[in-house]
């Protein structure tokens, strides 16, 4: 390590510097002294700080290079073949998988607080007509005194910059050609992000590890309990237990292959639109860190979900099947804890944004769905029966009567939480996954819903759906996000929030009826356009339920498609879900029941967004995140000058506790 420069000689130096800067033009520096535009360029190291290992954010940096968060998507999906880029990024988190925050985090071999970080890593370069062989006397001062060190000017210098101060970092170029100084200051901004809603909140159809099925067949019953009734599908690849229907198996065995998300209970998928979002802003910011906490779960309402705790939708995968968590706190409440805890730490630690999709359960979205594509009589009265179904009226009524007073109970909770400022809630609205064709409902039928006997996407119950959520529906969440239309806000200037639909044009042709000749070729060849995927035959389905004759694990849960809305079909493949979450009283004693049948078809995302479809999404609300949080202010970077070197002194201990070079 070089010796440390006095305080008074540096500070002097500095302001000289500063002063030469202002009333020194390029060309004038370039004349004076011969030299170019040298600059220091730094950036924040893996700043998106879920991520507790560099590869993963770097993964994220060169693919997002240039592109949107879709472009983005697209080129990983095609790198992993379809298998996704989270698959194994979903093991290296800062967030377990029971939904805890690790305090601290080992994030690229440094403890850190995730809350409340201290420091961040940071990468320096100079940049510019560096001359060949030049060495570049480095030295950071953070306002506890000047560290130096000496490297070849090529080389980019890593150092950890302390949170909440400014640090000086100055560079002595020295060539044959002579010496030049360029400095410049490095205040990292920590943004604290929270994700908060409900299934199209958290990422649903979307598992980070999907499910992988084999070539043999698996025996579901249907409601009417007679051997005529039994059905063959994809079985689970690496299930060994009994397929046939006759041979019953523990739940606990058929669940060692599940599918995975980051968060089972809730359905969190790393490729959530509110996830992409955050690290789509950690990757276009190089000077800002995102400190990202995913709450939302799959299932949630305002009162049942943010507010109070919500069922569980699935559990952690484990060997021993042991006893399920069928609970989760509510959101808000977690919400809460998470930022009183960091302002114990941090006194001046905000919550900086909230990104927040929520209101399609409020309105029984879920219900709607299974009035249209539940079609066999029995079904149908024993869901209506039960209370799985809603009609539009149903909908509408829970609209009008329900959903304005939980959106105005939701502010008064976030306004505390936001220091009063509700423009910091980005609301990004959903889009209508029943368009295709520039905006036309799917004309329904059992393609892509053939999954199950009893499945049909009954052409005028879902025009008549269709029709609701494009006049009715999303106009009102609009009204209400923005304090518009005729719903009442306290303050309507200060109860507005950041509202989001740009997005909404681009679904209108990306709905779940969407087809292309540039789908993967296992959908094109094995979903059949006419509802005719599988085999009805119970003796050739047991051993191969695909007509296609091919492999059901050669789908591809992740590679690109027309269609950005999970069908029926997508989700049994992609997740195949059992919902353990379920009360007691609600689980089937044996895997192969008629109800695991349906809910293994819905239950993992059906009519809900693709990793494609939520990267549109996301592409509509980074833009307005960043214009909240204000991240396209110009800030001057860089000064430069030439002069002489300033000299140093000989070594002299470094501070205890201080982190330098390296």
């Amino acid at each position: 390590m070089a010796g440390i420069l006095l305080r008074s000689m540096m500070s002097a130096a500095l302001l000289a510097g500063v002063l030469i800067g202002m009333i020194t033009s390029a060309a004038e520096a370039q004349t004076a002294g011969g030299y170019g535009p040298l600059q220091i360029s730094w950036e924040v190291r893996n700043r998106f700080r879920l991520f507790r290992e560099e590869r993963d954010f770097l993964l994220h940096a060169e693919s997002g290079r240039g592109r949107s968060v879709l472009a983005s998507e697209q080129v990983l999906a095609i790198q992993s073949d379809g298998r996704g880029w989270a698959r194994n990024t979903v093991n290296r988190l800062c967030i377990d998988l029971a939904g805890r925050v690790s305090e601290p985090c080992t994030r690229d071999n440094v403890k850190e607080s995730y809350l409340t970080p201290i420091d961040h890593p940071v990468v320096i370069r100079l940049t510019g007509p560096v001359p060949v062989g030049a060495t570049c006397a480095w030295t950071v001062d953070d306002g506890d005194g000047p560290q130096t060190s000496a490297f070849d000017c090529a080389e980019p210098v890593n150092l950890r910059v302390r949170y909440g101060r400014t640090t000086v970092v100055t560079a002595d170029v020295s060539s044959s050609e002579g010496t030049q100084r360029v400095f410049t200051e490095i205040a990292v901004r920590d943004i604290f992000i929270a994700g908060l809603g409900d299934s199209i909140a958290s990422g649903e159809g979307n598992p980070d590890r999907p499910i992988a099925l084999a070539d043999e067949g698996f025996c579901f019953r249907s409601y009417l309990g007679t051997a005529a009734s039994q059905y063959y599908r994809p079985s689970r690849a690496g299930y060994k237990g009994g397929r046939a229907c006759e041979a019953p198996d523990l739940l606990s065995v058929w669940q060692r292959q599940s599918a995975l998300w980051f968060n089972p209970a809730c359905h969190r998928s790393l490729y959530s639109y509110q996830t992409r979002t955050a690290l789509a802003l950690a990757v276009r910011y190089p000077h800002i860190a995102v400190t990202y906490l995913p709450l939302a779960c799959t299932g949630a309402t305002i009162a049942d979900g943010l507010f109070g705790s919500q069922r569980a939708r699935d559990c952690l995968p484990s060997k021993s099947g042991g006893a399920c968590q069928g609970t989760v706190n509510g959101q808000l409440a977690e919400l809460r804890e998470a930022v009183a805890a960091a302002k114990r730490r941090q006194s001046d630690r905000q919550l900086d944004l909230v990104l927040l999709s929520i209101g399609a359960n409020d309105i029984y979205f879920s219900g709607l769905v299974a009035d249209v594509i539940v079609d066999t009589a029995t079904e149908r009265a024993l869901f209506r029966r039960s209370g799985v179904m809603a009609s539009v009226d149903d909908a509408r009524s829970a609209m009008t009567r329900d959903l304005p007073q939980g959106f105005a109970k939701l502010r008064e909770a976030l306004k505390p939480l936001l220091g009063g400022d509700l423009s910091r809630v980005v609301y990004t609205a959903y889009a209508n996954p029943t368009l295709s064709n520039g905006g036309a409902p799917c004309p329904g039928g059992r393609a892509g819903f053939d999954i199950h006997p009893s499945f049909n996407a009954q052409p005028q119950r879902l025009a008549a759906v269709s029709n609701f959520v494009e006049s009715e529906f999303l106009p009102q969440l609009r009204a209400l996000a923005l304090c518009e239309g005729g719903i009442l806000c306290r303050n309507p200037r200060a109860d507005r929030m950041t509202f989001v639909d740009s997005h909404q044009a681009s679904f209108a042709n990306h709905g779940f009826c969407a087809r292309a000749e540039s789908d993967p070729e296992f959908d094109r060849q094995c979903f059949s356009a006419t509802g005719d995927s599988f085999d009805p035959d119970l003796v050739t389905a047991a051993n191969q339920p695909m007509l296609c004759g091919r492999s059901a694990g050669e789908y591809r849960a992740y590679l690109p498609r027309a269609r950005w809305i999970r069908d029926a079909n997508d989700s049994y493949f992609a997740a195949m879900t059992y919902p353990q979450g379920l009360p007691a009283s609600q689980q089937p004693s044996d895997i192969h029941d008629a109800t695991w049948g349906v809910l293994s078809a819905v239950y993992g995302g059906a009519v809900h967004p693709s990793a494609e479809g939520h990267a549109a999404m996301a592409d509509a609300a980074v833009p307005a995140a960043a214009a909240v949080l204000q991240l396209d202010a110009a800030v001057p970077e860089v000064t430069s000058q030439p002069m002489q070197p300033i000299p140093v002194l000989p070594d002299v201990p470094r501070p205890p506790g201080r982190t330098g070079l390296n």
